[in-house]
């Protein structure tokens, strides 16, 4: 709907972090109420293809569905790669988050990464108003990282965010309520999987799935090695004999896997602050740097950072959460939303 509702107790506006690995919904007056795996499980019928499993239990499907079967996800690094599947899995959460409450369409905000094409920002809005949605307003994942981060995003000085996700990292320089410089980055989660997984293949010469090295990562993933390194028992296939073999690794193999990801992501915030004026320059090396999003919890990662910038770096007060905290506050507050959305 293109006005405020003359019955505002009927409507449920909602903020919607449409992410790669996670989808979260906030709703007005509630919070977050969905954190779902964004990962649905298709069967394909002839021409037709019918959703069997959306979330949790899709994400329960990744590696072991039978051939008539898949089980995927419909983004990838921050953009929707399938249209239908993704409408189908907004269609699912929004179902579970808002149900059938109130008259109205509610508003809804949805986060994007920065630089996103206008052809994939329509896809998004398209698939938000399929889903349900009225009003649909679009709210650049970093800025509600940062406002979710309790940043003063809106005053007249720099502060510097890296939000780091599954399938992007995005790091930015804000001033009052802006983008000043800012990059979108592919090293993210899913590079840092995909990283152990052919170290895996390389170094031992055994196989292993995307959950597996996700397993991995979570158990003893570090950005840089330690004076203590961990050793962690996990199934594989070999990839010679075709056999399943229990291998013990180290924390400081995976590191050694993960530095060229870390290396790229810190060349990346160096790129940022390059492009940032002076002025602002110097407030965030006062302020320093925040990281949010999943992937900025890799143990060691804040100071590896702090040790190749300079900067003081420290972790958001819920990075998991921060993106879908800022567009939650959005929501709540017409004025902030009307600031930072497009």
């Amino acid at each position: 709907m293109g006005f405020d509702s003359p019955f505002p107790l009927l409507t449920h506006d909602v903020a919607i972090d449409l992410g790669t690995a996670n989808t979260l919904i906030a709703q007005k007056g509630r919070g977050i109420v969905l954190d779902e795996p964004s990962v649905v499980a298709v069967r394909q019928d002839q021409s037709q293809r019918q959703v069997v499993a959306v979330g949790t239990e899709a994400k329960q499907m990744l590696g072991r569905t039978p051939e008539s079967i898949s089980a995927a996800r419909p983004l990838r690094h921050g953009t929707i790669i399938d249209y239908h599947v993704a409408e189908a899995m907004l269609r699912y959460f929004f179902a579970r988050a808002v149900g059938q409450r109130g008259f109205f369409k509610p508003r809804v905000a949805v986060c994007v990464p920065h630089q996103l094409e206008e052809v994939e920002r329509r896809a998004v809005q398209e698939s938000a108003r399929a889903a349900g949605g009225g009003e649909i307003h679009l709210i650049e994942g970093v800025l509600a990282a940062a406002l979710g981060a309790e940043l003063p995003i809106m005053d007249p000085v720099g502060t510097m965010i890296c939000d780091i996700g599954a399938g992007t990292a995005e790091m930015a320089v804000i001033s009052l309520g802006g983008i000043v410089s800012g990059r979108t980055d592919k090293t993210a989660g899913d590079e840092m999987d995909q990283a152990i997984v052919e170290w895996m293949a390389d170094e031992h010469r055994v196989l292993i799935g995307e959950n597996t090295a996700e397993t991995i990562k979570l158990e003893i993933g570090r950005a840089r090695e330690s004076a203590n390194p961990r050793i962690f028992a996990v199934n594989t296939r070999d990839l010679n004999t075709g056999t399943p073999r229990k291998l013990e690794i180290s924390s400081d193999g995976v590191a050694g896997a993960l530095a060229p990801i870390i290396r790229q992501l810190i060349e990346a915030i160096r790129l940022t602050l390059e492009a940032t004026p002076p002025e602002l320059a110097a407030d965030i090396l006062d302020s320093g740097l925040v990281l949010s999003g999943g992937s900025a919890l890799l143990p060691g990662l804040c100071e590896e950072i702090r040790d190749c910038t300079g900067l003081p770096v420290v972790l958001a007060p819920d990075p998991l959460r921060s993106v879908a905290h800022g567009a939650a506050i959005a929501i709540e507050n017409r004025r902030v939303l009307q600031e930072i959305s497009r």
